[in-house]
């Protein structure tokens, strides 16, 4: 199976790299500053596989139908990344998602029959340092299934090919576990409005405060959506439950313990890595799809619509909002009730 992957940022570059390093036939697709510098250096990736410095080849665009392409772009790059391609797609194509949120499948659906799609979850996490660099934080599982029709032998087969790198696990209900992903990148967006790394952010138990607050009311918008959350592998979906069924203090305290203690390396959320970058995020198809949700259904949501014009603002102004400024603004601060 010879396989390209669009995408040169952080998760497509650790999937092209080991993937290449375990045997397999990989291209890489990304910006042409990208491409020079892997062409001539190599992809270095570090992190909790050591250090590698992988040689692939990298072009800026197809140069040949392959057997199976990965979208690594994100979602609102997803119709750009296929235009600028589609010359080398054909029925034949596979073609595999590994945006975040709910929506990049339906967006490749009006281009490709369901039979050629795959979606998947990534649940390994990396940071992009520079054009031929990359952190890969942790370990993770990569679950693979059918958006849009059951399993069959071709999902096995492109599961056992990328088994030959990563752990794959697949799934019968890739839609459900894509909303429950979603709610695990609902906090992506705090380190995005004041510029500063996962474990930095969520030091902060004030901050962990607003993140319980962003999760709850997501979890009010979908039960009106009546939309039923599927347990991921290594994350009962239970677990989403009981944290906004419990005391805020307590369930600010999971989220203080676990997301500084994710990566000894920082770690940038997909949300300010973007930004970073100068490039738009995917706000819109996070926390936005909250927002998107509860207009449909008419339900009430302040929150995460605040939020995702702040993430616009951070985008368009390039300026960082202060802690404190966060802190006033969604009434989390010392002495303040939260706005929940």
């Amino acid at each position: 199976m010879n396989i390209a992957v669009i995408g040169a940022g952080a998760i497509g570059g650790v999937v092209a790299g080991y993937l290449k390093k375990a045997g397999e036939d990989v291209v890489l697709i990304g910006r042409s500053d990208q491409v020079d510098a892997i062409n001539a250096k190599g992809l270095t990736i570090k992190g909790v596989r050591g250090t590698d410095t992988i040689k692939l080849p990298a072009r800026t665009s197809l140069d040949k139908p392959y057997d199976l392409v990965i979208f690594a772009v994100k979602t609102q790059d997803i119709e750009e990344a296929f235009a600028h391609n589609s010359d080398f797609f054909d029925q034949d194509s596979q073609v595999l998602t590994t945006q975040n949120g709910v929506q990049a499948d339906n967006l490749l659906s009006s281009h490709f029959e369901r039979d050629q799609q795959f979606s998947s979850i990534v649940m390994f996490g990396a940071t992009y340092i520079s054009p031929a660099e990359i952190t890969f934080n942790f370990e993770g599982d990569w679950i693979i299934g059918r958006p849009l029709m059951p399993l069959d032998p071709k999902t096995h087969a492109v599961a056992e090919v990328l088994g030959n790198a990563f752990k794959i696990v697949t799934s019968t209900n890739i839609m459900g576990q894509k909303y429950l992903k979603l709610f695990l990148n609902l906090n992506n967006c705090i380190p995005g409005i004041i510029g500063k790394s996962m474990q930095e952010t969520y030091a902060d138990i004030d901050l962990c405060r607003l993140s319980i607050m962003l999760l709850k009311e997501a979890v009010e918008v979908l039960s009106f959506a009546n939309i039923e959350l599927v347990s991921l592998p290594d994350f009962p979906k239970e677990r989403i439950y009981g944290m906004v069924k419990m005391p805020i203090e307590q369930a600010a305290g999971i989220i203080n313990k676990t997301l500084t203690t994710l990566s000894k390396e920082p770690l940038y959320g997909s949300i300010l890595q973007s930004i970073i970058r100068g490039k738009s995020s995917e706000i819109d198809f996070i926390n936005g799809e909250i927002a998107q949700l509860a207009n449909h259904f008419k339900v009430p949501v302040t929150l995460n619509s605040k939020i995702v014009d702040m993430v616009h603002e951070v985008e368009r102004t390039g300026k960082y909002f202060s802690i404190e400024d966060v802190k006033g603004i969604f009434c989390v601060g010392a002495g303040s009730k939260p706005a929940i």
